[in-house]
């Protein structure tokens, strides 16, 4: 049977994608990473949502301006105190960070330098992106005094450090899928500029995944009309691909 050209799009191929970002989320306890993650990764919020405990992983491919696909690995880490010797041992091979702090919750923004400064120096000798992300927006409009991080503050800081800043909602999505097209730009960016490189003793950032049987189809792949949120892929500790449709946490725990 002949299969027309522009029908192959629609054969379920395997994923392939132009470089791998290894991403961390860090910030206080309950400050919202597992949600902006959760609705980033699947589309869904839940209105409880348990401290993470050690490190959740998830997987997603997403596309940049220049139709190239990033596969981006994203560790969700805890932000109690006890668990910070495991965070810290996520930083070395991570190439960028989402600095979070809950609008609603003015000692989680005044704690922002802590973690920043903490990722710099574990990310050492390697060069680190970073964005600043306020969430819980819905929450902090719902009333007045409800806010407690002004909007300006924080753009405020993120300039003066030179971060991109958004402020989003996990609830209504607002910004949720932004925060992770701007870092992957920023880091594709500077990786196309020689600000950033790979470095086969780092795995901040890795060379794609191209399946010979993939290469006939990739252009007609990504003209078939697929969603603009990327797709979403469970990944195991070993770092190969899962077949699901969305992407599902693997909890490292501790103690």
């Amino acid at each position: 049977m002949t299969i027309d050209p522009l029908e192959k799009s629609t054969i379920p191929i395997d994923p392939t994608f132009d470089y791998q970002f290894r991403l961390i989320l860090i910030g206080d306890s309950t400050v919202g990473k597992s949600s902006l993650l959760r609705y980033f990764t699947d589309g869904s919020f839940g209105e409880v949502s348990d401290p993470t405990v050690g490190i959740d992983f998830f997987a997603k491919l997403l596309p940049v301006k220049d139709g190239r696909v990033m596969k981006l690995l994203l560790w969700d880490t805890a932000g109690q105190e006890r668990f910070r010797s495991i965070t810290r041992s996520y930083y070395r091979n991570t190439v960028a960070a989402l600095l979070i702090y809950d609008i609603c919750n003015r000692e989680s923004f005044t704690h922002v330098p802590t973690w920043m400064a903490e990722a710099k120096k574990h990310m050492e000798p390697h060069k680190c992106v970073f964005i600043l992300v306020g969430c819980k927006y819905d929450i902090a409009e719902s009333g007045p005094g409800i806010r407690e991080v002004p909007t300006e503050e924080a753009r405020t800081f993120a300039e003066l450090h030179g971060l991109q800043f958004l402020e989003t909602s996990a609830k209504t999505g607002q910004n949720v899928d932004k925060v992770f097209r701007m870092l992957s730009q920023e880091i594709y960016d500077k990786l196309q500029s020689g600000k950033l490189a790979l470095d086969a003793d780092w795995d901040g950032i890795k060379k794609g995944y191209f399946p010979e049987s993939n290469r006939l189809y990739r252009k007609s792949a990504r003209g078939s009309g697929g969603t603009s949120r990327g797709a979403s892929t469970r990944v195991g500790l070993n770092g190969t691909d899962g077949r699901y449709p969305i992407a599902e946490p693997v909890s490292q725990k501790c103690c």
